[in-house]
């Protein structure tokens, strides 16, 4: 994941200062000291940018699966040697391109549904999301990078100007769009047609006027 200064990859773990085999504990005490710092509120030594890198190394490194799917994009813990995913590359490139234009889906809607709360936390974005923490994260680095998203100043994230313009131009479609949104993020899920055990069978109308007419001389 990137800081909130374009160009720039953020290393969670350089922001807070600890080694990356620190324990919850060690993380804890580290971003508790740097907020205290670098709150706004500290007319001392506030820093906001400073303030947004800390926020968002602590809500990656304190949540178990964010860590572990940041630890695989950095390499913590991988052997050395690279290697290169084989075909399965290619097919997660497709899969990605339509994932960014899901994401800026969700966040314009929020926007837009929500003015005065634009942003979403990253746990929320992943509850509406099908994906895994490790595509999110590849996602949100290029989107970050780009300039169509953003992080707030309680690292939640919310689309920029430039994202609603860049999505307003492509204008992605439902079938684009829709594989990616769990079905419990939908705010109203499609119903379902009721099956009928037996095919309707179409009435002709000679049928209802014979129906009719019987019913009238009883």
């Amino acid at each position: 994941m990137s800081s909130s200064a374009p160009g720039k990859f953020q290393d969670h773990y350089a922001v807070l200062g600890v080694d990356p085999k620190s324990d919850s504990e060690t993380i804890q005490q580290a971003y508790a000291k740097l907020a205290q710092r670098y709150n706004p509120k500290n007319s001392a030594t506030a820093d906001a940018e400073k303030f947004e890198a800390i926020n968002l190394a602590y809500e990656v490194l304190s949540d178990a699966e964010l860590r572990s799917g940041f630890d695989k994009l950095k390499g913590v813990g991988q052997e050395n040697t690279p290697k290169f995913s084989g075909p399965g590359f290619f097919d997660a490139l497709g899969r990605e391109t339509l994932m960014r234009s899901a994401v800026l889906c969700i966040l314009y809607d929020r926007r837009r549904t929500k003015p005065s709360t634009p942003s979403l936390s990253m746990r929320r974005l992943e509850n509406i999301l099908d994906a895994t923490t490790d595509e999110l994260t590849s996602v949100l680095w290029y989107l970050k990078q780009r300039g169509l998203v953003a992080s707030d100043d309680k690292s939640s994230l919310q689309i920029t100007v430039d994202g609603m313009d860049f999505l307003e131009s492509r204008k992605p479609s439902p079938d684009e769009v829709m594989p990616f949104i769990k079905p419990d993020g939908l705010a109203q899920p499609p119903s379902k047609p009721v099956q009928s055990n037996q095919p309707a069978q179409p009435e002709s109308i000679l049928s209802v006027m014979n129906r009719a007419r019987r019913g009238g001389q009883s």
